[in-house]
C-alpha cells in the first residue's frame, strides 16, 4: 500500500477517483461522499490517493475541515480506509469526518481512530403521486422563479443570513453558486424566490437527479430572518413540491439536520419521511 498526496489532480487522476466513488456507491447503496466533496473531486482539487500496487484503491478529499472517503470495495479491509484518515488528519487542526449512510465499517473505523459522533443529516423522502397542498402565498409578498445573472448576489446574501448558524451552507459564495449553475441538472425553472417590496426575502431550490431515479430534491430552502414569522419555508417548500410533480417525477427527497427540529416538523407535516442518516464524526483525542 502507498499514499500519494496531490495539489491537483490529473485528468487520469480525477477519472480513477471518479470510478472508485461509483464502484463503492453501487456495493453500499449510498454515495460516499457528499456533492460539494465530489464536485471539488471533479474539479481536480487537492486529494489524497492510495494504491494498492499499481491500482487506486481509495481517494480522500478535504472540503473544509471535513474529509470525505472512498474506498474501492475489491480492495477493502486492507488498512486502506484507515491510512487515508490518517492523512487527512495531518492536513487540518481538527479533522471532522462524514459518514455517509452510517455504514457499520465506516462507524467501526472511526470508533477504532478515536473519532466521535456529533452530527446527523437525515435523508427524508415522499411520493409525489396524490394532491398535494395548495400554495398560499402570504399578501404582500410574490413568488417568481430565479434570474441568471441578476439574482446571484441578492441570493448569497440571503443564503449567508438564513443558514448564520449553518458549518457549509452559510459559507456558500457567489463562486459555489455559479459553479452550480454550471452543472447539467440546474434549471432557474425550479429555482423559486419570494420577494416583498421588490426585494427576495427567501427561496427554494429545487434538483432533478437523473442518475438516481430520476427523482426530485428539495436542495435547500432559506428564509431571510427579516421575513421569519410569515410561513414562507412552507409556502416556498409546497411551490417546489408542485413543480417538481409537474415534472412527472415519482417522489422526492431532502437532507436536513437533525437538530433543526423546526424544519424536520415542517417536513414531517408535508409527508416527508426519514429513510437514512449521514453522520459526522470528529476526532476526540
Amino acid at each position: 500500500m502507498s499514499l500519494v498526496v496531490r495539489e491537483e489532480l490529473t485528468n487520469d487522476e480525477v477519472a480513477a477517483a471518479l470510478e472508485v466513488t461509483e464502484e463503492a456507491a453501487a456495493a453500499d447503496g449510498v454515495r460516499p461522499m457528499g456533492e460539494s466533496a465530489l464536485l471539488r473531486l471533479r474539479d481536480g482539487a487537492g486529494a489524497v490517493l492510495a494504491y494498492d500496487g499499481d491500482a487506486l484503491a481509495g481517494v480522500a478529499i478535504l472540503d473544509g475541515d471535513a474529509g470525505e472517503l472512498a474506498v474501492r470495495p475489491s480492495l477493502r479491509r486492507r488498512g486502506h480506509g484507515r491510512a487515508l484518515v490518517t492523512a487527512l488528519a495531518g492536513q487540518v487542526e481538527s479533522l471532522n469526518v462524514w459518514a455517509h449512510g452510517e455504514l457499520p465499517a465506516a462507524v467501526g473505523l472511526g470508533g477504532a481512530l478515536g473519532f466521535e459522533r456529533f452530527r446527523a443529516l437525515w435523508k427524508m423522502a415522499r411520493p409525489l403521486g396524490g394532491t398535494l397542498p395548495e400554495v398560499a402565498v402570504p399578501a404582500g409578498v410574490r413568488l417568481r422563479t430565479f434570474e441568471t445573472g441578476r439574482d446571484e448576489d441578492a441570493w448569497v446574501g440571503i443564503n449567508a443570513r438564513a443558514f448564520a448558524d449553518h458549518p457549509e451552507q452559510g459559507r456558500w459564495t457567489r463562486t459555489d453558486l455559479e459553479r452550480r449553475e454550471r452543472e447539467p441538472w440546474f434549471s432557474p425553472e425550479g429555482f423559486f424566490l419570494a420577494e416583498r417590496d421588490g426585494e427576495p426575502v427567501g427561496f427554494h431550490w429545487t434538483k432533478v437527479h437523473e442518475e438516481d431515479g430520476p427523482v426530485g430534491e428539495v436542495y435547500v430552502v432559506g428564509v431571510d430572518p427579516s421575513a421569519q414569522g410569515l410561513g414562507l419555508g412552507r409556502v416556498l417548500t409546497l411551490a417546489g413540491l408542485h413543480h417538481l410533480q409537474d415534472l412527472g417525477l415519482p417522489s422526492v427527497i431532502l437532507y436536513v439536520d437533525e437538530s433543526n427540529t423546526a424544519a424536520t416538523a415542517l417536513y414531517g407535516k408535508l409527508g416527508f419521511e426519514r429513510r437514512s442518516t449521514d453522520a459526522m464524526y470528529r476526532n476526540s483525542r
